[in-house]
Order: C-alpha cells, then structure tokens, then sequence
C-alpha cells in the first residue's frame, strides 16, 4: 500500500539510503531537513549549512520534494537547557535520548503530520512491530550499530507514527547501496558525538554556558595530586584530560575518575582500570518510561545497559513507581548518575530510566 512518509535527512548515509528504501518501495516520499541548533559564537560547532545542502542533493537525486524546518529554539527549551541543568547537578547527561523524544518524534513528527504525513522515517538502526495493539521496539539485526538505547523513551504514538527501513541492515549494506546508486554522500564519514559541541573541544564549549572554577584532583584518601578544570567537565571511568601521569609510590596503572564533590570542588582520581572506586551491583533510577505504558511487572528478571553499545548485562528490576531499583548479577563498572539504564527482554527494548546513585564506594561527598 502507497503511503505518504516524510523523511528526517540528515545529510547522511544513513537518512539518505532510508529515502531511497522507501521511494524503491513506491511510497509517496519527501525529504525534511531539522535545523536543531544555531551558533552564538564564532567557531560553528556544527556543520548545518553542508549537511543542509547534502540533504538537499540527496532529495534532487531521488527526485523527492524536499523542504527545512528551525526548530533551534525548540531544541534550546526542551534539550539544551536540561543539558544543562545535569551538569550543574554534576551529573553526565545524554542528551540524543531527549533529542530524540522531544525534536525528532515530536517536533518533527507534528510538522510533518501537519503537512499530511502519515508516517515518518528516520536513519536510525532499529526495528519496530505491532503486536495486538501494541508497538514493540526492537534492537537492530546489526547490534554494533543498534540505536534503541536512544529510543527508549518513545511512547506508543511515537513508535506507531515511526519507520525504520534500515533496521534488518548493516552498515556494510547501506554504504554499498548509497554507492551504487550514486548518491552524493555515499563516502560521507558518519557524524559522532553531540552536534552542537562538533569538532570544538568540550571544556571550551561548556565553560561558555557555565563558568568552571579550576579545582583539587585528590586520591581517595584524600591527598592532592594535581589540579582540575572544573568539577562538572568529569564523569566517572573518565581516563583523558587527567594531565597527572605517573606519580612516585603509584601503581605504573592509568589513573582514572572515580568521584567527584561538585559543592566542595573536588575530583576523585584512583589508579586501574579494575579501581574499586569504579564497581557497582545495584543502581537506583528515576523518571522511568516503559514503551508498552507499564512495566512487564512490580518485580523482573531483564537485562540492562547503562551505556551505548554495552551489551545487555543480565539484572532484576524493582519498580516503585517513577523510580526503580536495578540489581545486577555481575558487577559493572563506571556507572554515570545522569546517563540511562535501558531494559531489554530479548530483542525487545521495554524502556528506561535515567540513573541517579550506584552502590558504588563512596569517597567523603562524592557521587
């Protein structure tokens, strides 16, 4: 059946090659190009006039109309200032999780109804399905390019409104396709990392929106070791950035951030990879989201991850509520308050909440 879709493009491959899926397949297809995010500096992090243009070139090879949208100040409301906020928190946030539920399938997705769109389509690497009444999201057949961990707070409406052409593809596949067709980002390097932030560095960019004071970098035990740029640019399991090196009476071992007390200033640093400062069984989570509308049950067996392409770690799962309680059955390590513990039942992504606390030592006021 011939349906009417409007695709997110990117600028990409991977938005490029799901247009020219679905214009193969006969559908009534357009490309929409996202302004998400204007610079007020004079070093653009992000390359929106290029990829603007690629998006466009795409569109006028398919032979699709095409058209853009701002939504920078929308972007700004609804991600960027939460962005923000966790920092200030000393918290680590993601914001593509947010991105994705406010912009991509809201913002995005009410325009292009707006417009007479039945369904949308985005490049992401994943899959979906009804089943009785109920969308499903599942994890992409190629799991090293798997995208539900960034999707795991769409609800129903979203996902029922959402194609995903590439999600039973590999990347391998997608570029030779965009190749033998001609299109003009077949080679295109793929983006990485946050859009706004682009090629600049993080601190740089960061400091432009909340000023850091330099601070102690302290062993655990509280001696000194050397001096930090400002408590909120750290996470933990963070290895970079340290400018410490080797220390006399130190393990020969890569040193690595293990706490941090943002009120006092403070960064906690430890030695190894393995630093005890670092493991954790047990995590407790807010703001949970469960794609079905509730949980599988009170009390469940699942797995988790609480990062991007970590293989799903075997837990049980407590809810109470908007919160929850998740306790693994290995230990794990270096998990970030402010990152998002995603459940999986299989290939079925159920949700997610975003962490606030592990059970991991604790070092005076750090978290």
């Amino acid at each position: 059946m011939k349906v009417r879709i409007t695709v997110g493009m990117s600028g990409g491959v991977d938005s490029s090659v799901t247009a020219l899926l679905l214009k193969r397949a006969g559908h009534e297809v357009s490309g929409f190009f996202m302004l998400n995010w204007e610079d007020d500096g004079p070093e653009p992090g992000c390359h929106a006039d290029a990829d603007r243009r690629d998006a466009l070139a795409v569109c006028a090879k398919l032979g699709i109309p095409f058209r853009s949208a701002n939504f920078a100040a929308e972007y700004r409301e609804r991600v960027f200032a939460h962005f923000l906020d966790e920092y200030r928190a000393g918290r680590t946030p993601n914001p593509d999780v947010l991105c994705n539920r406010e912009i991509k399938f809201g913002t995005f997705l009410a325009a292009a109804r707006a417009d007479g769109a039945e369904k949308i389509a985005t490049g992401h690497y994943a899959r979906n399905e009804s089943v009785d009444g109920h969308w499903r999201l599942l994890r992409a057949r190629d799991h090293s390019k798997d995208q539900t961990y960034f999707l795991h707070m769409l609800d129903q409406d979203q996902l029922g409104a959402a194609l995903f052409p590439l999600g039973g593809l590999h990347k391998t596949d997608v570029r030779r396709m965009a190749d033998d067709t001609g299109l003009p980002v077949a080679a295109k390097k793929d983006s990485t990392g946050i859009c706004f932030i682009g090629e600049r560095d993080f601190r740089a960019f960061l400091s432009t929106y909340l000023p850091a004071q330099r601070g102690e970098l302290r062993r655990p035990d509280g001696r000194a070791l050397g001096e930090h740029q400002g408590a909120m640019f750290y996470t933990p399991g963070q290895r970079s950035g340290l400018r410490i090196g080797g220390r006399t009476g130190g393990s020969g071992e890569p040193w690595y951030v293990v706490g941090k007390d943002v009120a006092a200033n403070v960064v906690y640093v430890d030695q190894g990879h393995e630093s005890p400062w670092l493991q954790s069984r047990e995590l407790s989570a807010a703001g949970t989201h469960w794609i079905a509308g509730d949980p599988p049950a009170a009390s469940f067996d699942c797995a988790a991850m609480t990062r991007y392409r970590q293989p799903p770690q075997a837990c049980h799962v407590e809810v109470e509520g908007a919160r929850c309680i998740v306790r693994f059955d290995v230990t794990q390590r270096a998990v970030a308050p402010g990152q998002s513990v995603v459940f999986y039942a299989g290939e079925e992504c159920l949700g997610g909440a975003v962490i606030e606390r592990t059970d991991a030592p604790q070092i005076g006021g750090a978290t």
